[in-house]
């Protein structure tokens, strides 16, 4: 397994909404909401370019965005289609050191739309992060993941796409695509890590995993 230092990022974040309805300010859906627990449909085609779904995708980043987060599901705003947006901006990861930067593979990620996406593991590698949901506020634990993967889909014009990559983009391509299937992180996580944010900073912040895992009997 490949050593990592413990990050914990909230990879996705949610308003509620309908499809082609105003923004709702209630607060973020969470767990227990049954959006978030059933799969969500594919987006007939003939639906991408209508005004009511251009709206969606825009309410999403604009959503993504103010969470702050770095990925967004269109379940987690209450609308049980598969949509997902993502994006990882520079201001993102000043926390972050160069060395934390380069363990985690993360880079800045320009604003990515995938519809009706398909998700295929790229070698056998896996890496192991912290992980937080906005629809688990508060809360965070390690998830396994690839580390190389290949999603293919339509985007924002309905135009067919594949995208391969790896380290933290691919990450945050699993965690919203399991959305879509009505999977939280917390149904993949090693359970004897599942701890408040306050303390996943307070105990193994900086650690390498190597150390956490030790320190938690994984």
């Amino acid at each position: 397994m490949k050593h990592a230092l413990v990050v914990l990022l909230v990879l996705s974040g949610c308003v509620k909404n309908v499809p082609g309805g105003a923004m709702d300010e209630n607060p973020i859906v969470q767990t227990g909401a049954p959006v978030l627990r059933a799969k969500a449909e594919d987006v007939p085609v003939e639906r991408i370019a209508t005004p009511e779904f251009q709206a969606l995708i825009s309410r999403m980043i604009d959503t993504m965005r103010k969470a702050p987060g770095v990925g967004l599901a269109a379940p987690q705003i209450g609308v049980p289609w598969r949509v997902l947006v993502l994006e990882d901006r520079e201001e993102l990861m000043t926390a972050l050191t160069p060395a934390e930067r380069a363990e985690r593979e993360r880079v800045p990620v320009q604003v990515r739309v995938f519809i009706n996406p398909t998700l295929t593991p790229v070698g056998d590698e896996k890496v192991t992060f912290f992980e937080g949901c906005l629809s688990v506020a508060g809360f965070a634990g390690l998830v396994e993941r690839w580390r190389e993967v290949e999603v293919s889909g339509l985007d924002e014009k309905g135009q067919p796409q594949t995208w391969r990559v790896k380290g933290w983009p691919a990450r945050i391509l699993q965690h919203e695509v399991d959305h879509l299937a009505g999977t939280l992180y917390i149904d993949r996580m090693f359970t004897r890590s599942f701890s408040t944010l306050p303390q996943v900073k307070a105990r193994f912040g900086g650690k390498p995993i190597a150390d956490v895992r030790r320190e938690l009997g994984l």
